[in-house]
């Protein structure tokens, strides 16, 4: 059984069909999950902060899912976040439970420190004369209840450019993997599932999402499940430990 600790960084290489020199070996740190609350606090974040910019990669995506609690209490419990770092950028999507607290006043939150949160759009990064797209959706949850808009893998990638080497997508759940592979992209980086966490949810949630943990592939398109990078609800683990993980892309 594993209590509360320091995230394992698992280092995870995804193939990517004629990848050009100028993005080989390209590193992309993941967390997700952190569910900051009452019981995780403050020296929890910024621990995991320190892991995640300590690995040096050269762009940051967080999978939502940050939070659990209103801003006036978890405020300062967040904070670390500013901290994250990296060439090309930190980037942020919504997860399920940012929706449960105070949705705009997270999103204000989060944009404050300087995180770009991708709300069905895209960023280009670019190497020489190489172009590499990162999108985000906001978590699928949202579609057909009272909040604005909905989770749209298609509207995120409209406007990439035709010779983008590599099209990757941050999305909340696992669940969005069908629209991100109907709509051309290579790669999808999530959360949500936490690998089940304790037993007997790391058995059972195999019933709900088409990916759990780790790395999948559906058709031509990979998807990774980050396990989550603290925990949700008891302070403990049973089969699926805290992850923090480092991607590079490698040609196929």
């Amino acid at each position: 059984m594993e209590w509360l600790g320091r995230a394992e960084v698992k280092r995870v290489s995804i193939p990517i069909k004629d990848l050009p020199d100028a993005f080989a070996g390209y590193s992309i740190a993941q967390l997700s999950d952190t569910h900051i609350s009452a019981i995780v606090r403050r020296g929890e974040m910024q621990a995991l902060v320190q892991l995640v910019n300590s690995l040096g990669a050269d762009l940051i995506a967080f999978t939502g899912d940050l939070v659990d609690g209103y801003v006036e209490h978890r405020r300062d419990d967040v904070a670390p976040i500013a901290d994250l770092a990296a060439p090309d950028g930190v980037y942020f999507v919504t997860g399920n439970h940012e929706y449960y607290w105070d949705l705009e006043g997270w999103l204000a939150e989060v944009n404050r420190p300087g995180l770009v949160v991708l709300e069905n759009e895209l960023r280009v990064i670019q190497r020489g004369a190489s172009r590499m797209v990162i999108a985000g959706v906001p978590d699928i949850s949202v579609n057909g209840t009272r909040f604005p808009g909905k989770s749209d893998p298609a509207l995120a990638i409209k406007n990439a450019p035709k010779d983008a080497v590599a099209k990757i997508l941050l999305a909340h759940q696992p669940r969005s993997c069908f629209a991100a592979e109907r709509a051309g992209f290579d790669f999808q980086l999530c959360g949500h599932t936490h690998g089940g966490q304790i037993f007997p949810w790391t058995l059972l949630v195999h019933l709900f999402h088409p990916f759990v943990r780790g790395l999948g592939k559906l058709n031509n398109m990979h998807v990774y499940v980050n396990p989550g990078s603290i925990y949700w609800g008891p302070p403990l683990r049973l089969g699926s430990p805290s992850e923090v993980t480092l991607f590079s892309l490698e040609r196929a």
